[in-house]
């Protein structure tokens, strides 16, 4: 596996541990899909929302700051993925909304209810 790999990895099961912390029940992780990817789909138990997660893992800003990389192009893929998702599982009813949860030198920040540029509907 890549180092970058394992990276991503780590963050994600680093996320996992969080939420479950703060209550979420996890769903699933790695969703995937032609359209593209999911990193974690939760519900959050204090709002009944689904909450569908991008997750960026950073160990420096070479490339920017793990929030920069979700970019208009991963929202896309993320609002698309997230449609499908929706409509296998039947939940076209359901209260739903993205975060964003960066890591940088195991600092945690999560981004609730994040506006995409890409929307829904």
């Amino acid at each position: 596996m890549y180092k970058r790999h394992l990276t991503g990895k780590q963050g994600e099961d680093e996320a996992v541990k969080y939420l479950m912390e703060k209550n979420y029940k996890i769903i699933e992780k790695n969703f995937q899909c032609k359209q593209g990817e999911i990193d974690i789909i939760a519900k959050d138990s204090k709002t009944n929302e689904y909450v569908f997660i991008e997750v960026k893992t950073r160990t420096s800003f070479d490339h920017g700051k793990p929030i920069e990389a979700v970019t208009e192009h991963k929202q896309k893929h993320i609002v698309y993925a997230t449609k499908y998702y929706i409509y296998i599982n039947q939940l076209e009813n359901q209260y739903i909304r993205f975060d964003i949860i960066t890591i940088y030198q195991n600092k945690l920040c999560h981004y609730k209810n994040c506006e995409f540029k890409v929307k829904m509907y």
